[in-house]
C-alpha cells in the first residue's frame, strides 16, 4: 500500500484507498496556476506605451502629484486612460528585482494617461490589477477637479473622491438604456412671467450660452420653470444639470420634469437613492444615455455630455456646502463649468444672495426678475410687530404671540392651514432671566440652561440638573423663556385652538406636504411643508434670534428664511398674510415687507465692498492649536496685498454636542486667522496656502492645521 494512499480507516470517512488516490489525481492535474504576485516580475511589458501615469488615491497635498508605473502585457488593453486601477505606493528604491520595483502597499487610483517614456531615470513598479475596464474619468472631469482642487487649495484625489462615486459591480455590468432623441424646444409657459424669460428659453433652444441669476416669484411654480429650462437645453441637443439643495427640492423638479418630458430623460442623482443606483445612474450619464442631470450637490460633478446648461437652486442654503475637504460650493463649482464648458448658468431662488448680486454687478451674468405689479399679485401681504405692540399687550409677550399674530392665525385657519415658522427646535432651548434678561448659564461648565418636557432646569453643554439658580447679576431667581423651541410652541398653540389640529416639522421628522384643510403647522427654518393650495397665513416668530447671530451673514439668512416660508403662502389677492415678529425698521424685515430680496442683497454687496468683506474680496480661514497656527502663518509665502485678520480664540466645542465645520474637536482650544486678498489675488492666495501646508505635511507636522478657502462662517 503506498503512503499516499494511507490507512483503509483513515482518510475521507472511511473512503477506499483507491477513491482516494484518485481524487488526488484529479485534483493535481485540475489545479489552476497560481495568481502572479502584483509585482509582475520578470512579466513583459506593453509593446506600445508601456508607461502608465497614474494619480493614486493619496489625499495628502505633499503627494498631490502622478506617478509613473509600468504596463505588464496582460493589462495592455484594459489599462486605458480613465479606468480605476490598484497600485503598489510606498516601495523604496533598494527594494528592486528583475527590473521591478517591488513592496509597498496596495492603493487604489485612476489612471490619467499612457505615455511611451517615463521622466523618471529609476526601474518603475508594475500597475497590480485594473480594477474595472469602465472608464470613469475623462479629461473633461479631470480638468474640473484640478480647477476646484487649486481654488480651495485641495487635492486632486480629495476632489475625485467626491466627483467619481464608489464602484458598484452589479451596476457596472448593466447595459445602460439607448439615449432618446431630443425633445420638442418647450413652450414659455410660466416663464412669461418674467421679463426676459421666453428669451432666455429661446436662448437655450437655439444652441446659445445665456447666464442669469432669476429671482423666481413666489408660489410652487419654480420647479415647473426649472425643468422648462432643462427641456429647452435638451432641444439643442445639448445636456442639463441641476443642483438642488436637498431631497425634497429635487424630489419636485423630479415630478416637474417627468410631467414635461417623460420618463427616461433625466437622472437623478442623490444620497437617499443607495449605492447600486446611484451608481447606475451616473454611468448612465457617463455613458451618454441621459442627457439631463438632477440632484444635491454630489451632481455638481456630473459627466454630463455636451453641456449646455448649469443650474443652482437656493444657493444661499448651507447644504450646497461639502462638508469633506476640500469643501467646495456647489454654485462656485457650477460657475468654473459655465465657463470651462462655455455653456449656460441659471443661479436661482425666491431670494438673493451677495454672491448672486455680484455676479449681476460684474456684468458675468443678467438679472433674470420680473416687475412690481407681477410681484405684487404673486406675494403674500407681510405684517410687521415692533415693540409698541408688544408693550400694549403685555399678555402677548409672555405668550410670545401679539394680537397681530392671533388675529392671523384665526382669520387663516378659517381658509386653510396655517404655517408657524420657530427658529429652533426642542421645548425652550434657552433661558434667561425675568428681571435683566442675564443668559442663565450652568455654574460647573458655564453652558446655557435649557428647560426640559417636565420644567426641570439641565444644562445644554454638561447635561447636570440645576434646582437652585439665581440670577449672578441682580440676584433674581425667576427665569423666563429666551428662545422658545419648536414643541413648546405646538404645545402652547395647541392649548390656544384646541379644535385645530397641530403638525409639526424639524429636523426629526421633516414632512414633505400638508392637505389644505385647516391645521396649524409648526417648523423650524427649511423644513416647512408645502400645502395644498398653500397657507393661508403665515407667522415668522422670534425673529431677534436669527438677526442677532454674531455673522456676517445674519441678515441675508434670515431674510432667505423668511422668504421661503413666505413663499409658500398664498397671493395677496387670495387672502395671503404674513406676520413677522420682529423689529419693523431693521433693513432684513423692510426688504420682506416689500418682497425685495434683491435691493437688500445689492446693499449689502456695496457694504461689504466698503468693509473688503467676501464676496468682494477673497478670504480664508486657518484654525488650529495657537501655536500650530501662528507657526503656520511664519512659514506661509502670502501674496503682497494679502492682509491678516487675527489669530483669535475659537469657541470650545463642548463634548456631545455637534461639531460645526472648521470648529475645534470637543474639549480642545483653537484659534483662527482669516487671510484676506483684494479681487484678482485669489488664486495666489489658494496656492501659497497649499504650498505651506504641503510643505507642513512632508515635514511631518502633529498638531492639526486647517484651510478652508471662502468660509460660509466668518463670524
Amino acid at each position: 500500500m503506498s503512503s499516499e494512499n494511507g490507512r483503509q480507516d483513515g482518510g475521507a470517512e472511511g473512503a477506499p484507498p483507491e477513491q482516494l488516490a484518485l481524487i488526488r489525481e484529479s485534483v493535481r492535474q485540475a489545479r489552476t496556476p497560481r495568481a502572479k504576485p502584483r509585482t509582475w516580475r520578470g512579466a513583459a511589458l506593453a509593446k506600445e506605451l508601456p508607461v502608465a501615469r497614474v494619480l493614486v488615491d493619496k489625499g495628502v497635498l505633499h503627494l498631490d502629484r502622478y506617478f509613473d508605473y509600468a504596463v505588464p502585457e496582460e493589462l495592455d488593453a484594459d489599462a486605458q486612460p480613465g479606468v480605476r486601477v490598484r497600485v503598489r505606493f510606498g516601495a523604496g528604491r533598494h527594494r528592486v528585482r528583475e527590473g521591478r520595483r517591488e513592496g509597498g502597499g496596495l492603493i487604489d487610483g485612476f489612471l490619467v494617461e499612457r505615455l511611451a517614456a517615463s521622466d523618471y531615470s529609476g526601474p518603475l513598479a508594475a500597475l497590480a490589477q485594473v480594477v474595472s475596464p469602465e472608464r470613469v474619468l475623462d479629461e473633461e472631469l479631470l480638468g474640473l477637479a484640478r480647477a476646484v482642487a487649486d481654488r480651495y487649495a485641495g487635492s486632486l484625489a480629495d476632489v475625485l473622491q467626491l466627483a467619481v462615486p464608489p464602484r458598484n459591480a452589479r451596476a457596472e455590468r448593466r447595459a445602460s438604456p439607448a439615449p432618446l432623441p431630443p425633445p420638442e424646444a418647450p413652450v414659455p409657459g410660466s416663464w412669461e412671467r418674467y421679463e426676459q424669460g421666453p428669451a432666455f428659453l429661446a436662448a437655450l433652444a437655439s444652441g446659445g450660452a445665456p447666464r442669469a441669476v432669476w429671482n423666481a416669484l413666489p408660489g410652487p411654480l419654480w420647479s415647473e420653470e426649472l425643468a422648462r429650462a432643462v427641456a429647452a437645453t435638451l432641444a439643442s441637443g445639448r445636456g442639463a444639470l441641476a443642483v438642488l439643495p436637498d431631497g425634497r427640492a429635487v424630489a419636485r423638479a423630479d415630478a416637474a420634469l417627468t410631467a414635461l418630458l417623460g420618463e427616461g430623460r433625466h437622472a437623478v442623482l442623490t444620497a437617499d437613492a443607495g449605492p447600486e443606483k446611484r451608481y447606475a445612474q451616473w454611468l448612465a450619464v457617463r455613458r451618454g444615455s441621459v442627457r439631463a442631470v438632477i440632484g444635491t450637490r454630489a451632481a455638481m460633478f456630473a459627466p454630463v455630455r455636451d453641456l449646455g446648461l448649469v443650474a443652482v437652486w437656493d444657493d444661499g442654503d448651507d447644504s450646497h456646502s461639502e462638508q469633506h475637504a476640500p469643501q467646495p460650493h456647489a454654485r462656485e463649482v457650477l460657475e468654473l463649468r459655465a465657463a470651462q464648458d462655455g455653456c449656460g448658468f441659471l443661479l436661482g431662488g425666491w431670494s438673493c444672495t451677495v454672491e448672486a448680486a455680484q455676479l449681476v454687478d460684474t456684468g458675468w451674468a443678467r438679472p433674470l426678475v420680473a416687475t412690481r405689479e407681477r410681484v405684487r399679485a404673486a406675494a403674500p401681504l407681510v405684517r410687521t410687530v415692533g415693540d409698541q405692540d408688544l408693550a400694549r399687550d403685555e399678555a402677548a409677550r409672555a405668550a410670545r404671540l401679539p394680537t397681530l399674530a392671533w388675529q392671523a392665525v384665526r382669520e387663516g385657519l378659517r381658509h386653510g392651514p396655517v404655517l408657524v415658522q420657530v427658529p429652533r427646535r426642542g421645548y425652550v432651548p434657552r433661558m434667561a432671566c425675568a428681571n435683566c434678561r442675564t443668559p442663565a448659564r450652568c455654574r460647573h461648565c458655564s453652558g446655557p440652561l435649557e428647560a426640559q418636557d417636565s420644567g426641570d432646569l439641565r444644562c445644554g453643554w454638561c447635561g447636570r440638573e440645576e434646582s437652585g439658580w439665581h440670577c449672578p447679576e441682580c440676584g433674581g431667581f425667576r427665569l423666563r423663556a429666551q428662545v422658545v423651541g419648536a414643541r413648546r410652541t405646538a404645545e402652547e398653540l395647541g392649548r390656544a385652538f384646541p379644535a385645530v389640529p397641530v403638525r409639526t416639522s424639524g429636523r426629526e421628522h421633516v414632512l414633505d406636504t400638508v392637505p389644505g384643510a385647516p391645521a396649524l403647522v409648526v417648523s423650524t427654518p427649511g423644513a416647512e411643508p408645502v400645502a395644498e393650495g398653500g397657507y393661508a397665513a403665515a407667522l415668522l416668530l422670534d425673529g431677534w434670534a436669527m438677526l442677532g447671530r454674531p455673522d456676517l451673514r445674519s441678515d441675508e439668512d434670515a431674510l432667505r428664511r423668511w422668504i421661503g416660508a413666505a413663499a409658500l403662502v398664498r397671493p395677496q389677492p387670495e387672502g395671503g398674510t404674513v406676520v413677522v415678529v420682529a423689529e419693523p425698521t431693521l433693513r432684513p424685515v423692510q426688504a420682506l415687507v416689500r418682497w425685495d430680496p434683491v435691493g437688500h442683497a445689492v446693499r449689502e454687496l456695496a457694504e461689504r465692498g466698503e468693509l473688503g468683506f467676501p464676496p468682494v474680496s477673497r478670504m480664508a480661514a486657518v484654525s488650529g492649536p495657537a501655536e500650530a497656527v501662528a507657526g503656520f502663518l511664519r512659514a506661509v509665502d502670502l501674496p503682497a496685498p494679502a492682509e491678516i485678520l487675527g489669530p483669535v480664540p475659537l469657541p470650545v466645542t463642548p463634548a456631545g454636542r455637534p461639531r460645526r465645520p472648521g470648529a475645534p474637536p470637543p474639549g480642545e482650544r483653537w484659534d483662527r486667522a482669516l487671510v484676506r486678498v483684494p479681487p484678482g489675488h485669489g488664486a495666489a492666495l489658494a496656492a501659497a496656502l497649499k504650498a505651506a501646508q504641503a510643505a507642513r505635511m512632508a515635514r511631518g507636522g502633529n498638531d492639526p492645521v486647517w484651510v478652508r478657502i471662502d468660509p460660509l462662517d466668518i463670524g
